[in-house]
């Protein structure tokens, strides 16, 4: 008898404390972070309806990809603490646009081959709530992009 009180009070009691919450909304919080971020850093940045901020530093002469396309992108990820978490090689990465997070998908998108600028990306747009590797969740992202090529 006391084995199935305990086994059912600890029951009533693992039930009742789990976490039926929704995940939260970092939006807002993410918008005030990049805005304060561009303002400190002086950068000229457009917001997209989606909530990405971008910066064109060179808006390239070549071919302009879509949200489908192949690309060979240099970059660098950094935190807006400049903490670096992923960098590729002056000679870029080759991949589709549709197999990146959201942010890239649609920033690339903004310049044309040669071109190079900044995508400051909330979370909704690129790992939101549960984070990956050594990026938490909730974070913005920042890159530094050079578009080599539309392949």
């Amino acid at each position: 008898m006391k084995f199935s009180i305990l086994t059912l009070t600890l029951l009533i009691f693992i039930s009742c404390s789990t976490n039926t919450s929704s995940p939260r909304d970092y939006r807002a919080e993410n918008d005030k972070e990049i805005k304060d971020y561009i303002t400190a850093n002086n950068l000229n940045a457009q917001e997209s309806p989606s909530g990405l901020y971008y910066v064109i530093n060179e808006p390239g002469t070549g071919v302009q990809p879509t949200t489908t396309s192949n690309v060979t992108v240099a970059y660098k990820g950094y935190f807006k603490d400049g903490v670096v978490f992923d960098e590729s090689t002056e000679q870029g990465i080759a991949f589709g646009l549709q197999q990146v997070i959201p942010g890239w998908t649609e920033g690339i998108t903004y310049f044309k081959e040669g071109g190079s600028g900044i995508l400051l990306i909330p979370s909704h747009l690129a790992y939101g709530n549960s984070g990956r590797g050594s990026i938490p969740g909730g974070a913005v992202l920042i890159f530094d992009i050079n578009l080599i090529s539309v392949n």
